[in-house]
């Protein structure tokens, strides 16, 4: 099967996302599965949640930190700026406390508090992941493409909603139990009945935004997860065992795309001795992936004479993946 096989027979999944370690051309490959995409008339975005990548090199275009910006028709390409939106964020947790308050102004301790939580490590994180359910929630294109980033945190963004959803789960439930209370003690005291529970309110809806996010990332039926591989001893073993961990997650590993292929018939070229080498044990490594990943090795990318930069790179290497 290739790739292009499986978007045929899997209309339904329009969630994209390609993975793999770092450097390996994951945002060229997002890139030029987004331009096939808008090529067939699909309303396309790809969007990137890694600050070392760079769909703004890519398509020569100033995109980061600006939202959806148009590159040809039927494509649009984002990339998240992690600290505006925690200012938004921030800006959001204050006017909540005030409208749930009746604050004029939020008290010192609590700007303490906030100033000293964005600061927190796991703050950009949590801000990205936040972007990313805006981004897939609100469904205003056919297709999404996810450019992942490198393994190790793309498991933290999809270990994230899990424990989010644990920790809102465990919140919920005291906080109901401490409406029921609280409403047996007004009936008692005949007083009238406690006013709706904004906190309650808003961590059900914080829950319901996550379980919609985690649920599109996870979906068997509306997402494809690819991983990008080379012909490399270490990435081979490294993308076994994130297939592994990626599978208790329950994403749905669709298939393998092999990029930074050499060209056999260099060999019948005069090549230098170094290069016959390297293609000799590329051929090792290249039955080594076939043999791990079998038939989900969907592609094999060559290794291009330049960067994947501008849209006639990307129009030509999205004709290498998808075909004419």
């Amino acid at each position: 099967m290739s790739l292009r096989d499986v978007f045929a027979q899997n209309p339904d999944r329009r969630y994209i996302m390609f993975g793999g370690k770092g450097g390996l051309g994951k945002t060229t490959f997002s890139a030029a599965t987004a331009y096939w995409l808008a090529r067939q008339g699909k309303k396309t975005l790809v969007f990137s949640v890694d600050p070392q990548a760079s769909l703004s090199d890519i398509f020569q275009k100033d995109i980061f930190g600006k939202g959806p910006v148009k590159i040809v028709d039927n494509l649009w390409a984002q990339e998240i700026d992690a600290d505006n939106h925690i200012k938004e964020y921030q800006k959001e947790i204050r006017q909540k406390i005030l409208d749930m308050y009746g604050f004029e102004k939020v008290p010192d301790e609590v700007e303490d508090y906030i100033a000293s939580a964005s600061a927190e490590p796991a703050m950009e994180e949590s801000a990205i992941f936040d972007a990313v359910v805006d981004i897939v929630v609100k469904g205003d294109y056919d297709y999404y493409i996810y450019d992942l980033v490198p393994l190790g945190h793309a498991l933290y963004y999809l270990s994230m909603a899990k424990v989010y959803d644990e920790w809102i789960n465990k919140i919920t439930k005291l906080r109901e139990e401490m409406r029921e209370y609280e409403t047996m003690v007004s009936r008692i005291k005949r007083e009238k009945e406690t006013e709706e529970d904004q906190i309650l309110t808003e961590l059900q809806y914080i829950k319901g935004r996550i379980n919609t996010s985690s649920g599109i990332l996870t979906s068997k039926t509306k997402t494809a997860f690819f991983f990008v591989i080379v012909p490399e001893e270490m990435i081979i073993m490294d993308t076994a065992k994130a297939t592994g961990l990626f599978s208790k997650f329950d994403v749905p590993i669709l298939g393998y795309v092999v990029n930074r292929v050499l060209p056999d018939n260099l060999l019948t070229q005069g090549v230098p001795v170094y290069l016959q080498n390297r293609l000799t044990m590329q051929k090792k490594y290249i039955n080594e992936i076939n043999a791990t990943f079998g038939s989900r090795v969907l592609a094999q990318v060559p290794e291009l004479e330049r960067d994947v930069t501008g849209i006639q790179m990307i129009a030509r290497l999205s004709e290498i993946m998808y075909g004419s």
